[in-house]
């Protein structure tokens, strides 16, 4: 399961949230969130679930989709 940034950024744009917020709200570091949205690092489902929740939203308006 992967982050979709265009997906993210967007989900971050309807909750007018900025990078340091989401990792204040979702307790990820700005460096753990940079490798995951760089793709170099694969995040847990447990972690790309406290994204979606700081963001309110659902876990699938921020991955990408299943070939």
């Amino acid at each position: 399961m992967k982050i979709d940034n265009h997906k993210l950024d967007m989900a971050m744009a309807r909750s007018r949230t900025d990078v340091q917020t989401l990792c204040e709200s979702s307790g990820l570091s700005r460096s753990a969130l940079s490798l995951i949205r760089n793709k170099k690092r694969d995040p847990r489902p447990a972690t790309i679930g406290k994204i979606a929740k700081a963001l309110d939203v659902d876990v699938t308006e921020i991955i990408e989709k299943e070939a």
